[in-house]
């Protein structure tokens, strides 16, 4: 993930996007001691990756606590395959140990 090597300021573009004010402190707790600037070039380079299939499960099956059966509204990725679920396909919710729900394909959990 891009977001581990440690890239120079000096050697970045400055950009300016307008965040609200809720959002950029929740932003900063949530960032903890890691920062929010750097906390957001996180999330965008997590998206650039599954939108460029570069994308690397950031989950192992021992992650999911508890799976929910649902259907895909929008294309998701697995985060255990990064297989794409079509919209209408069957899927799983699954949950982490963190209490996010993340998607899961059918075939990710076939095997358990």
């Amino acid at each position: 993930m891009h977001a581990l090597t440690r890239t120079a300021t000096t050697d970045m573009d400055v950009t300016s996007i307008r965040l609200e004010r809720d959002l950029k402190d929740r932003l900063k707790d949530l960032a903890g001691n890691q920062g929010y600037q750097a906390l957001i070039r996180e999330v965008l380079w997590n998206y650039v990756q599954q939108k460029s299939g570069g994308y690397k499960p950031q989950f192992s099956r021992a992650d999911i606590r508890a799976s929910i059966p649902a259907t895909a509204e929008r294309e998701e990725r697995c985060v255990l395959t990064g297989q794409f679920i079509r919209p209408q396909e069957p899927m799983f919710l699954g949950l982490t140990g963190h209490g996010e729900l993340v998607p899961l394909s059918v075939e990710s959990l076939a095997a358990s």
